[in-house]
């Protein structure tokens, strides 16, 4: 939180008459300020971000609301400040950089760790109340109360916690950063906690690691207590998820399954059964199928256990997205229904959509266009409402996949587009090459065949390079049914390929796939 000072060395480098000048001018614009307004001038130098809302402000200056306001008035008036929005503010980089070396100079250190333990108590309580909306079945972590003066938001719904989230997202990463240069470890390790339930739901989790880093080493620093080992399960327990969708699996089996071993240490079979299931899915990702299953089995066995309903509404979709991956529909369609009705009756909505999305992708299967297309569009509209465009995305394949069955190609092709678009923000390598194959086969399938193998190729070269055999195995086979018409020879390559990539696989849809392309083989050139 006191690194901008690091600007002035940077402008004075080899320009120290312009530099001067520039401190001058804010020198004298500082120096007649009101007394208190100049003191609220030097603690916002504090805050982690450049900019900031009145509530922030007022916590960092022991204000009440009007008050911050009329000395915020103040310092814009002396333009030492710009308002962006309503009560939103920011500091141009130099001004910001000398309010943080004003209140190095002006206040003592008692008073800059007072004013920084306010702004992050503002902040962590705030997140917390944030959370109860954006994820209202988790536990909240137990916290003290702020301190006198910090008077922490309250949202009214769930689109105003969304909306205080986006705003302030960019300010989260170095709210811990530098609560945890500046001797808050225990408030690092709590924000990184509570700022996972409290991002936007469109955010990329690439965007959350180096928090999550920061606050599992400061809880690490911390001495060994009950609260620090369950806040480094639950930091290695998010690390992990992180991990998992942006597809850096080893990493995040790691985190995962440290976050076993301290759950089962501290007898925390909630985190168990959390850590397992996660580690279920990234098995499931990568198509260990039979891995999966076995997590998956795990942690179910322990939420029955513990008669956690929505956990094990959860995890019993995840076991019918594997038997649907394996290719064992009627398998899948027996506990869709079950899983379906759990997460409707706990009010999970976004455990719902995702089911939807199951189902639809099933009933898809299953020749039941119609029936496909209620349940897709009932999942993005959870996803809509819900602003969360990770969802949106990867349900949009499944959109587009209905809409090319039923002949919609213009459709399809404007889903695959968006999906790709999302997911490449997201920075989902994976699954934007599906949206990639969606828009390869719906080419294939209107006879624009050189466009489809471009497409097939691009996705094939992703899959490759993040060693996904079984995704790679399947593009290979639509990258020979688009190209087989022209260069049957090199349609040949690919299938043969594509079946040494099968061989791991025993599923089967695995196995039907491979004995289509042996036949395919088999056939005179």
């Amino acid at each position: 939180m006191v690194q901008a000072t690091a600007l002035w060395d940077a402008l004075s480098t080899g320009i120290d008459d312009e530099a001067e000048a520039i401190r001058s001018v804010f020198t004298w614009s500082y120096r007649a300020l009101p007394v208190h307004s100049a003191r609220l001038f030097r603690l916002l130098g504090l805050h982690p971000g450049a900019e900031f809302s009145l509530p922030a402000a007022a916590a960092l200056g022991e204000l009440t609301l009007s008050r911050a306001r009329q000395l915020l008035d103040d310092l814009v008036g002396a333009h030492l400040l710009e308002q962006t929005a309503p009560d939103r503010f920011q500091f141009h980089d130099l001004l910001r950089a000398y309010a943080t070396e004003t209140v190095q100079t002006d206040e003592s250190s008692e008073q800059r760790q007072a004013a920084l333990r306010r702004i992050v108590s503002w902040y962590l309580h705030t997140a917390d109340a944030a959370q109860t909306w954006l994820y209202p079945s988790e536990d909240h972590l137990p916290l003290q109360e702020p301190p006198p003066g910090v008077r922490p938001l309250a949202f009214a719904d769930y689109n105003a916690a969304v909306d205080w989230s986006e705003r302030e997202h960019g300010n989260f990463l170095p709210l811990v950063r530098g609560a945890a240069r500046n001797g808050l470890g225990q408030e690092a390790w709590q924000l990184a906690t509570v700022l996972w339930f409290a991002r936007p739901p469109s955010a990329s989790e690439r965007d959350w690691l180096e928090l999550g880093r920061i606050g599992l080493e400061a809880a690490e620093g911390e001495a060994e207590g009950e609260d620090d080992s369950r806040a480094r399960t639950r930091l290695l327990i998010t690390t992990g998820i992180a991990h998992r969708a942006l597809n850096n699996f080893s990493e995040g089996l790691d985190a995962l399954g440290r976050a076993v071993t301290l759950a089962r240490g501290s007898d925390s079979r909630f985190d168990e059964a959390h850590a397992l299931n996660l580690i279920g899915l990234i098995h499931l990702r990568r198509r260990d199928l039979d891995l999966a299953d076995t997590h998956f089995g795990q942690a179910l066995s322990l939420y029955l256990d513990l008669d956690h309903r929505q956990r094990t509404a959860t995890v019993l979709s995840n076991i019918a997205s594997t038997r649907l991956s394996a290719g064992r529909l009627p398998e899948a369609a027996a506990v869709l229904d079950e899983a379906l009705a759990a997460q409707r009756s706990q009010g999970n909505r976004g455990g719902e959509g995702n089911l939807l999305r199951i189902a639809a992708a099933l009933r898809l299967e299953q020749g039941d266009t119609d029936a496909a297309r209620q349940s897709i569009d009932d999942a993005l509209d959870i996803a809509l409402a819900l602003r969360d465009h990770t969802r949106e995305a990867f349900w949009l394949l499944t959109l587009g996949d209905i809409q090319r069955t039923t002949g919609e190609y213009g459709d399809a092709l404007t889903s695959y587009q968006r999906s790709a678009m999302l997911h490449r923000r997201l920075g989902d390598r994976s699954r934007e090459a599906l949206a990639w194959r969606g828009t390869g086969q719906t080419y294939t399938e209107t006879g624009r065949l050189p466009e489809a193998a471009a497409f097939h190729r691009q996705a094939a070269a992703v899959h490759r390079d993040l060693g996904d055999t079984w995704q790679h195995a399947l593009e290979l086979d639509h990258l020979a049914t688009a190209i087989h018409p022209k260069d049957p020879q090199a349609a040949r390559t690919h299938w043969t390929e594509a079946l040494t990539h099968l061989n791991p696989y025993s599923d089967p849809r695995s196995r039907a796939m491979r004995s289509r392309i042996e036949g395919l083989l088999r056939q005179p050139r």
